[in-house]
């Protein structure tokens, strides 16, 4: 043991940093890949509906939920694996130098030489993003169309999948380019508090994607209606003025057209609120409820319409339960809270990149001994030298999160809405194939959300009373 401290020691300090960022790295994987593996346990022995579950899952149910976990899981490792290899040897074998290489000579050949480190980066960027759309494309379609398929989920075409991976590749690249190339200029010219600066123009660039996401950047790849006046709008209206909350429009999302699974949120700031129902979270709006009209098959080339007569979706008072925890985070406060917390971490990580830049072994760690271009400097510090740090935040913020999700329950709950949340959460995990078996360890690590079970609990004093 001595022997080997003496030879890490002996070690450059660029071999020690590139050394411990693939030891950290695989044994992240391992942990995950050990709980991974114990969760995969539970989904093969939990071959029957324990008695606690008795009253509130049919074993059809059960098994179609089991069988489809199982498979997720399996290819979690499967693609978690290669991502991992994958990773390994682009820093072996000096992928990102070579990358950054190639990004010099492609914009040397357009005219800008060296000096325009920003048009370099920005090069650079794209090629990364484009690679890893591309190594990533294979485990995309097995996920839809072997898995999601094979479960009853996707309701995409071939056709629809790529025209819709295209274009979010092209939007995020019209985003992630240009708040880049600012973001890059504004490290260059702010001087010793350049990190004040770049936290506040990402403050401001993350404030505005989320005030016009909803209304500018997700109807090009969804249809956003305006809710039928009727007694649904009539009731989420009632209850959003009971709580005070500032909603001026609801709208249904045609999520079916890419996948049976349910959602709800809401967005906006200030006096601007509003809130999305999925139309899958309906019973009454959901395509898989629906028989298709005549003629209607050759209507939408885009998706399967796919409709295979299984009741999916909540009743009109389940959906207010939902939306009632829903509107629970924003009485809480939790969403303002979650912005805090992620803008606070965002000041430290830039004063702490504003510390390490300077650090010349970082770059050489990974192959830049000549050069010290800033974005790779961002990308060397956030991603590598802060990953120890990242996994202890997430760990916080999952745990956070829960805690969350029980008040929301608990605030659905003296809206009088329990007995409903308590259906409407069974409804949704079988709709959606939630294995409600967790290992208490995968859980703990993982899961955002308790597990139904726990929140069930949570709401059963109140469903019976």
């Amino acid at each position: 043991m001595a022997l080997s401290g003496d030879l890490w020691a002996e070690l450059p300090a660029e071999r020690r940093i590139f050394c411990s960022v693939l030891l950290f790295s695989w044994a992240v994987y391992l942990w995950e890949a050990f709980l991974a593996h114990r969760q995969r346990r539970v989904y093969r022995t939990t071959t029957h509906v324990p008695q606690e579950l008795g009253q509130i899952m049919d074993s059809e149910t059960f098994e179609k939920s089991r069988l489809y976990q199982l498979d997720k899981s399996t290819f979690s490792f499967w693609s978690g694996l290669y991502s991992e290899v994958e990773g390994t040897m682009i820093l072996l074998c000096g992928g990102i130098p070579f990358l950054w290489k190639v990004s010099g000579q492609i914009s040397g050949h357009a005219g800008f030489g060296p000096e325009y480190e920003i048009v370099q980066s920005l090069v650079f960027l794209l090629l990364a993003t484009l690679f890893s759309a591309m190594t990533g494309l294979p485990w995309s379609l097995y996920n839809t169309f072997v898995i999601e398929e094979k479960h009853g989920f996707n309701q995409q075409t071939l056709g629809f999948f790529f025209k819709d991976a295209i274009k979010k590749f092209v939007v995020t690249q019209c985003i992630l380019l240009p708040v880049t190339s600012l973001l890059l200029y504004i490290i260059k010219i702010g001087g010793d508090y350049f990190f004040i600066y770049a936290w506040l123009f990402t403050l401001v660039v993350s404030l505005v994607l989320v005030t016009i996401y909803a209304d500018y950047i997700a109807p090009l790849f969804d249809k956003f209606i305006p809710l039928p006046e009727g007694e649904l709008k009539q009731q989420i209206e009632i209850m959003a003025k009971s709580i005070d909350f500032p909603l001026t429009k609801v709208y249904v999302v045609e999520g079916s057209k890419r996948s049976s699974h349910s959602n709800a949120y809401f967005y906006g700031f200030f006096k601007n609120k509003r809130i999305v129902l999925f139309d899958t979270l309906l019973e009454e709006y959901s395509a898989l409820n629906k028989e298709p009209a005549e003629g209607e098959d050759g209507e939408n080339e885009e998706t399967k319409s796919k409709t295979k007569n299984k009741k999916q979706g909540c009743k009109n008072e389940e959906v207010l339960a939902v939306l009632g925890h829903e509107l629970g985070h924003w009485k809480l406060g939790h969403t303002v809270k979650n912005i805090i917390i992620s803008q606070m971490n965002s000041f430290l990580c830039f004063f702490l990149f504003a510390v390490l830049i300077g650090q010349k072994e970082l770059f050489a760690a990974f192959g830049f001994y000549d050069t010290q271009p800033t974005l790779i400097g961002l990308m060397i510090i956030f991603q590598f030298i802060f990953s120890p740090y990242n996994e202890v935040l997430s760990f916080c913020l999952t745990v956070l999160s829960r805690r969350f999700e029980f008040q929301a329950d608990a605030f659905a709950k003296e809206l009088g809405k329990a007995k409903d949340l308590y259906s409407a959460l069974i409804k949704l995990n079988k709709d959606n194939l939630g294995f409600p078996v967790s290992d208490w360890i995968f859980s703990m690590w993982h899961y955002s959300h308790p597990p139904l079970l726990e929140r069930l609990q949570a709401l059963k004093d109140a469903k019976q009373e």
